[in-house]
């Protein structure tokens, strides 16, 4: 297949904001972009030479939109797995719809992970009620229960410590398929991601730091003072499995790091990902400049990261005292604002990010956390801005 380029059209599954960041690179480098969303209104929409508003069923509307693009890509995994194998016989899409099947299943993932070698924390899949027993029987308490697709900042899963109260979990998850894995003696929690090419050369960042609050993402930061063992293990495994993927685009593997040293995948998402959003500034090539390169059949350019770097997200709590205080950036060097043109800032809902770059990843994440706080009206201070 020959490369794609400036002035044909990338297809995006999906218009939420990470879709958003890729057709702001792809619009900048030259592209058209079709995006595909079932909803109106989307943070992509402005930066998109035309949009199809259709449901995930509509399978005619698939096919009209793959006749209308040059190369389709996705920027969420929740997606229709057989809509998008049949678009894959109408035009090329990257990552391939295998990878997609694989990262949306965790029964899936782990089981292919395990074939692959990769070290992962142990767990049993759950089908059906009969497997709730030996799957107790094999991990013991405490035990975390997943579903095995349409989970995501910590919905689907649960923490369990017994064999009672995995079997209230699993009906209340609607019986559906999940996994049981144990839960590890937590150090931190870090993601590497990679891009691959057509020609199997490869780029990776990070590894990136992550800590979370309410099971979201709540600071990532790099570099991440990992001792340098871990550092080039992370990487290693993070570049074998888009290997053994054949990956033609963008993963971000994550990893939970124990006490005691080892080193575990968490899982793969088949897309850009939340914790890499400090490469736009942080590195000579970000992680959307490589997806696009990627799945247009370029060859991958060096990422190398200029400055240490920490991200924050801003989600809608920071709107609870009315709109924030952006006046307050201004008084801070090296500090980025990326809004995702959402309407509704509900708490909990990511409504943008900052990153900010400083002399050590600490620092930043210091700086950004301090950043953040200062967006935050109280409700006082927004009735003394009414009253004066």
């Amino acid at each position: 297949m020959k490369p794609i380029l400036p002035f044909q059209t990338i297809g995006i599954l999906g218009g939420g904001q990470l879709g958003r960041m890729l057709a702001m690179v792809a619009r900048r480098s030259g592209y058209r972009v079709h995006v595909l969303t079932p909803k109106e209104d989307v943070p992509a929409s402005p930066f998109a030479n035309q949009i199809t508003v259709a449901p995930d069923d509509d399978l005619q509307a698939w096919q009209q939109f793959a006749e209308t693009v040059d190369v389709v890509t996705f920027e969420f995994e929740n997606l229709p797995a057989e809509a998008v194998r049949r678009m894959a016989g109408l035009v090329c899409v990257r990552p391939g719809p295998e990878v997609l099947e694989t990262c949306q299943n965790r029964i899936l993932e782990k089981s292919f992970l395990s074939q692959c070698g990769i070290a992962l924390t142990d767990f049993a899949a759950i089908r059906c009620a009969d497997d709730i027993g030996p799957a107790w029987q094999q991990l013991n308490a405490p035990s975390v229960l997943k579903t095995a697709g349409g989970g995501y900042d910590g919905k689907g899963q649960t923490v369990v410590h017994s064999l009672a109260e995995l079997n209230h979990a699993w009906h209340q998850f609607g019986s559906q398929p999940c996994t049981l894995e144990k839960r590890v003696d937590l150090a931190c929690e870090v993601s590497v991601i990679v891009a691959r090419d057509v020609r199997g050369d490869v780029v990776t960042w990070g590894p990136i730091r992550n800590q979370h609050a309410r099971h979201i993402l709540d600071v990532s930061s790099c570099p991440a003072n990992l001792d340098l063992r871990l550092e080039q293990e992370a990487r290693a495994m993070a570049t074998a499995i888009a290997t053994r993927f054949d990956l033609v685009g963008l993963i971000c593997v994550e990893f939970f790091i124990t006490q005691s040293g080892e080193i575990l995948v968490n899982e793969i998402a088949p897309r850009p990902h939340n914790s890499g959003h400090l490469t736009i500034e942080a590195f000579s090539c970000s992680q959307f400049e490589q997806q696009l390169r990627t799945v247009c059949g370029l060859p991958v350019a060096p990422a190398i990261q200029i400055r240490p770097a920490a991200m924050v997200n801003l989600l809608g709590d920071v709107w609870s005292g009315g709109e924030p205080d952006w006046n307050r950036l201004a008084e801070i060097p090296s500090c980025y604002l990326h809004l995702y043109d959402k309407s509704d800032p509900r708490p909990g809902r990511k409504m943008g990010h900052l990153t900010v770059c400083a002399d050590s990843s600490d620092s930043a994440a210091e700086i950004a956390r301090t950043a953040r706080g200062w967006l935050e009206r109280t409700a006082d201070a927004v009735a003394m801005e009414r009253s004066g």
